[in-house]
């Protein structure tokens, strides 16, 4: 008898994931019978997980999330060109090949950024050439940092500014920037603050509420502002975008400050969409379907507005 196929989202804490609401819903679309759970997981029992999706029969993959981005990347047998670009990943895929169990390590976070700011951003075409200027603002540079640079390239943003505490934080992320070929700095909140009216996106990777604290010194609270020449509501630059990729609670404070500003705001919770379709696929095998309707399907499951 076969096993029943199963897949998992990987994270600590992971209690708050949407992910078994998403795929579960998109593998019924589809007519897939795979089972998705949330198994809450350190970094210390990488290794151990790797071996059980190496032994137990069923697995199809696994999502990886915070803060096992890198920490499953030396138990892996392969790794896609972004996974060993950028040092992260969020997708472990189980293949079986000449009986033996493969593990292939992916990056959809990159599909999921760009999927998200695609209908308020529009991504480059290839072979445009991208306007000068065209600047962003990355809050962190941790491991979704990494993700949300390429995103940055392959949105035509050209020039990216990465807001830190400590800049040390940010060498991985400088020298991925680097290879990208684009023009990035690391910076602390108040001089994002001084340059918030030149963004045309601002991508916080932060965990939920540890962007709270940012809003002041980003000229989003003027009233408690420490400098009163920062940003003031209603001077961000034109369509300005935050995409907050911390989900839970909704909406943000940095979210709440961001539209109150005047600017436009999207939702974690669409980037984990845009992420968990092309997971889906990686997971089913499922290549050729109505994807639109699974996309829709997975909305109405998490109550986002339909593309």
């Amino acid at each position: 008898m076969t096993a029943a196929r199963r897949a998992a989202v990987l994270g600590h804490p992971i209690s708050h994931s949407r992910s078994p609401l998403l795929h579960s819903s998109a593998y019924r679309a589809l007519g897939v019978d795979i089972a998705y759970t949330a198994i809450d997981t350190l970094p210390g029992q990488a290794e151990a997980f790797a071996r059980r999706l190496r032994t137990e029969p069923g697995w199809v993959g696994v999502s990886v999330t915070m803060p096992l981005k890198d920490a499953l990347i030396p138990h892996l047998d392969e790794l896609s060109e972004r996974v060993q670009r950028l040092g992260a990943l969020n997708t472990v895929v189980v293949q079986h090949r000449d009986g033996a169990v493969h593990l292939y390590g992916h990056n959809t976070d990159v599909d999921g950024i760009v999927g998200a700011m695609a209908g308020v951003l529009p991504a480059r075409r290839p072979g445009d050439t991208p306007a000068p200027g065209r600047r962003a603002a990355i809050l962190g540079a941790g491991n979704t940092a990494l993700a949300a640079l390429e995103s940055c390239a392959e949105l035509g943003l050209t020039q990216v500014d990465l807001v830190v505490r400590k800049p040390l934080r940010a060498v991985a992320a400088l020298d991925l920037a680097q290879t990208l070929g684009l023009d990035c700095e690391a910076i602390d909140s108040t001089v994002a603050g001084q340059r918030l009216a030149h963004y045309q996106a601002v991508i916080s990777t932060l965990p939920a509420h540890a962007a709270d604290g940012l809003v002041a010194p980003l000229g989003l609270d003027p009233e408690h502002s420490p400098d009163p020449g920062l940003a003031a509501p209603g001077m961000l630059a034109p369509g300005a975008v935050l995409l907050d990729v911390a989900y839970d609670p909704w909406p943000s404070v940095l979210a709440t400050a961001w539209e109150r500003a005047g600017g436009t705001v999207v939702s974690g919770l669409s980037m984990l969409l845009y992420q968990g379709v092309e997971q889906v696929k990686l997971f089913s095998g499922v290549q050729h379907a109505d994807w639109e309707h699974v996309t829709n399907v997975m909305c109405d499951a998490v109550g986002l507005s339909r593309p």
